[in-house]
């Protein structure tokens, strides 16, 4: 519906989670405050680009070179408890980090 310009405003009425793309501007990293009640939270994903990282493979260090995106949550505190957010955050990291590759043509 975005994309082709049928969206309106009652179709983004009502969420209680957004999810922000700053990346999509080449931006590495923002970090979004401004939450409209009734959303609890932000999730901004920044642009997503190859970097040089570590990682044990097969028990041993090994320097790799993986496509990494920084992501930052904002929550609303009166609505949502950080201890929550945190655990939300990190099991969302662990799922991106191990997310299937896509196969290779050949």
């Amino acid at each position: 519906m975005a994309r082709g310009g049928t969206l309106s405003q009652a179709d983004v009425q009502g969420g209680t989670f957004t999810i922000s793309n700053h990346g999509v501007s080449g931006s590495l990293t923002a970090a979004p405050i401004v939450i409209n009640q009734p959303q609890a939270a932000i999730l901004g994903v920044g642009k997503v680009e190859k970097r040089v990282v570590v990682r044990e493979v097969n028990g041993a260090d090994a320097i790799l070179i993986r496509p990494m995106s920084y992501v930052t949550l904002s929550i609303d505190h009166r609505v949502i408890d950080g201890a929550q957010t945190n655990a939300w955050l990190t099991r969302f990291v662990q799922a991106i980090d191990t997310w299937p590759a896509a196969p290779t043509k050949a």
